[in-house]
């Protein structure tokens, strides 16, 4: 695979990660991805091939969380998806995630989602 832009390099690193990484039903794999504008996280069974759950900054049900300068494209935004999905994983039963970072640098927003479910309960 040749890099030829930024997005072909993500891709190459995410590949490279999801060799080791595995989300079983236990401890499913709390994928996130990013976009200019918005963040989305889902959390995945790989054994099953099923998604537990997912969140993401354009549901409609998030728009009273986001409100101000809180949106998908930034940090406070990307703490209340993080918030957000924690208290969905906790209503089914889940407490351990494996994190997956898609391939993005573990800074800014993804590092918010992260934090923002660590500190909602969640352990990775």
């Amino acid at each position: 695979m040749k890099i030829k832009t930024k997005k072909d390099r993500r891709e190459r690193i995410a590949l490279r990660q999801r060799k080791r990484i595995l989300g079983t039903a236990e401890r499913p794999r709390l994928r996130v991805f990013r976009s200019v504008a918005h963040i989305y996280a889902q959390v995945i069974d790989d054994l099953n091939g099923t998604t537990i759950a997912a969140a993401g900054s354009t549901e409609p049900s998030l728009k009273d969380a986001f409100s101000g300068k809180t949106r998908g494209g930034n940090k406070a935004g990307a703490a209340a998806l993080g918030k957000t999905i924690a208290e969905r994983l906790q209503a089914k039963g889940i407490k351990r995630v494996v994190f997956d970072r898609g391939g993005f640098l573990y800074h800014g927003r993804i590092r918010a989602v992260a934090e923002a479910a660590r500190e909602a309960g969640l352990e990775f």
